[in-house]
């Protein structure tokens, strides 16, 4: 299956959390044609998720919450672990999305990702 670059779909998940009313902008930008990104949903009350793609058993993309496990939903441990594996990723974006109903406006399936 061909993906969407990774600059492309940055930008259309942004556009459609700024449609929804939601503040959405790249706090890092990777490589522009196939970088993986982390969205975090912060809800400015000092929680946060944090979503990270994955493929499912039948090789569909889906997002894995990674906050449903031992991350939590603090937000200074959601930005350390992303700033984490930005230390390890060059190519990593991260896309920070506030909205204080939590909504991440992503179009695949997410997951727990406590499994």
């Amino acid at each position: 299956m061909d993906e969407l670059k990774t600059d492309f779909w940055a930008t259309a998940l942004m556009r459609r959390a700024q449609i929804a009313g939601a503040f959405a902008g790249v706090t890092r930008k990777g490589d522009t044609d196939a970088g993986a990104v982390l969205v975090k949903v912060a809800t400015m009350n000092g929680k946060a998720r944090l979503y990270a793609p994955a493929r499912d058993g039948d090789g569909e993309r889906i997002w894995l919450d990674l906050s449903a496990g031992p991350l939590g939903d603090a937000e200074p441990d959601v930005d350390a672990y992303a700033r984490k594996r930005a230390a390890t990723d060059p190519d990593l974006w991260v896309i920070e999305i506030e909205e204080k109903y939590g909504r991440h406006f992503l179009m695949e399936r997410v997951d727990s990702g406590s499994a």
